[in-house]
């Protein structure tokens, strides 16, 4: 993370006060100034707080005074990258402090004008939290935005799970609420809009995995190009719990087969180290048969129990009669998202949903 907190570092904050002081001829910047010594301790998120309360100190206390400034800081193409994210707190905490009439909608305009230089969709997220039907009233007409980087916070920022971003419990309670900005955004012209619409759709699926399905069915009966690959992409989840709705939908519906047990190239593993395995898949059926074909490693816990997590091997297709082999490496080594323990674990197959029996083997640490 320490590059990642470099992004907002003192060369930053002098940048900002210059601009911000040409943006407000006459006014001074002292606690914005007095950050620079006090960045090296801190996270990225650290750094924008610490950036924020400052500019909450030097500037207007009241939400249209401070806008201003910063809409006129907009003239200036340096006012972008990393410095807009505590520019967005500190207006979104003013919007919701001083509580002016018309305050809490400019704000989202005032987000929608700042996102082409750096996303607003997490300063968004204290303004959903606050009122969330009042700020989705506003965000859906974003969707029909002549700019992509506004329709992208239409659905990144409305997302129940956005990465580096507070939680908003009413949108995971209420997750048909999003759903009219994903029905507008589906067909985006943009890869990165279509990209955020799947992983939105993917986050709701956490909660409403029949409602999910529903949309993706209502949207492949009505599809670009680029539906499918939507599709798939917000359905990943929902295919690695082997959701047979969602299964279906993509083209893999039950199918009658027989599947080998995992044939493994070592019965131990030692970190860091690979682990080779082979199968067969045979079509018994009369019918053609569309292949998901997956496989799940239980992993051994701290404390004995097991964490099971599902990866994607790939699709094939078998005419009736017809067998194929499948073969795979998996890696295990020491990393920060997953930390491996000594002890027994499983290697099982899972094809179209359908779960097989497993083979034990051992990881030494």
């Amino acid at each position: 993370m320490g590059v990642m907190n470099e992004l907002i570092n003192a060369g930053t904050v002098r940048s900002l006060e210059r601009i911000l002081g040409a943006a407000s001829p006459g006014r001074t910047f002292p606690g914005l100034a007095g950050t620079g010594g006090h960045l090296d301790p801190l996270s990225l998120r650290g750094r924008t707080d610490l950036l924020s309360r400052a500019l909450l100190a030097d500037l207007p206390e009241d939400y249209a005074g401070t806008a201003a400034i910063f809409r006129r800081a907009l003239e200036d193409p340096d006012f972008t990258g990393w410095m807009i994210w505590p520019v967005t707190e500190a207006a979104v905490t003013l919007a919701l402090t001083r509580a002016d009439p018309g305050d809490f909608e400019d704000c989202l305009a005032l987000l929608a004008e700042l996102t082409p230089r750096l996303t607003g969709e997490f300063a968004i997220r204290r303004l959903l939290a606050a009122d969330l039907d009042r700020a989705l009233a506003v965000i859906q007409d974003w969707t029909s935005h002549p700019d992509w980087h506004v329709r992208r916070l239409a659905s990144e920022g409305t997302r129940a799970y956005l990465p580096w971003a507070i939680r908003v419990p009413e949108i995971t309670d209420r997750p048909a609420a999003t759903l009219p900005i994903l029905d507008a955004l589906y067909r985006d012209p943009v890869e990165d809009v279509r990209r955020s619409v799947a992983n939105h759709l993917n986050d709701l699926a956490r909660h409403a995995p029949d409602e999910v399905v529903a949309t993706a069915a209502r949207w492949m009966a009505e599809p670009d190009g680029n539906t499918s690959k939507v599709v798939r992409h917000g359905l990943r989840t929902l295919l690695k719990k082997a959701h047979p709705g969602a299964l279906e939908l993509l083209g893999f519906p039950p199918a009658s087969l027989a599947v080998t047990a995992p044939q493994l190239d070592r019965a131990v593993v030692e970190l860091p180290g690979e682990l080779a395995f082979t199968f067969a898949v045979s079509n018994t059926g009369p019918a053609e048969a569309r292949l998901a074909v997956d496989y799940v490693v239980h992993y051994a816990k701290a404390n004995g129990t097991r964490a099971e997590k599902v990866f994607k091997l790939g699709t094939a297709v078998l005419a009736p009669g017809e067998s194929r082999t499948f073969s795979k490496r998996h890696a295990f080594r020491q990393m920060t998202t997953r930390v491996h323990h000594p002890g027994g674990h499983t290697l099982q197959l899972q094809v179209n949903g359908v779960r097989y029996p497993a083979e034990e083997f051992t990881v030494l640490t």
